[in-house]
């Protein structure tokens, strides 16, 4: 029987935004600059929601191993993630089935910031090869 993943708890700081930025080619000001996010009264710059997004994909292919294959991701943010805030991510298996190679696995994914609600609802669906004949488990 398949276990949930763990949870995943991770402090966005302005050094990982500012890379993400890079990594993405999205260089919009309001995710990694404190004075123009305080010119649109923000206590700080925002998490860009992709980043989220990375975030609930990293949960479930790390729990399911390096074969293991992101089909699908949904997901809608209900509120904003200020840089600096510690995110926390819970996962659990919605379904799965087996099918022509192997399991697809769908979780039902959520983050908080504290008791406020980020992501509610997000769905991944992930496809995991069957083991090769006589490969290590």
């Amino acid at each position: 029987m398949m276990e949930n993943p763990p949870e995943l708890t991770q402090t966005i700081g302005l050094t990982g935004a500012v890379a993400y930025a890079g990594a993405t080619w999205d260089w919009h000001r309001l995710h990694y600059d404190p004075a123009y996010a305080s010119e649109r009264r923000l206590d700080s710059p925002v998490v860009d929601g992709q980043m989220l997004g990375a975030l609930l994909a990293r949960q479930v292919l790390d729990h399911l191993g390096s074969g293991a294959f992101l089909r699908t991701l949904d997901f809608r943010l209900k509120s904003m993630v200020s840089v600096g805030e510690m995110v926390r991510c819970t996962a659990e298996i919605a379904s799965s089935e087996e099918v022509d190679g192997g399991m697809l696995v769908t979780f039902s994914q959520r983050i908080t910031v504290g008791d406020r609600s980020i992501i509610d609802g997000a769905r991944a669906q992930v496809f995991v090869p069957a083991a090769e004949p006589g490969a290590a488990k």
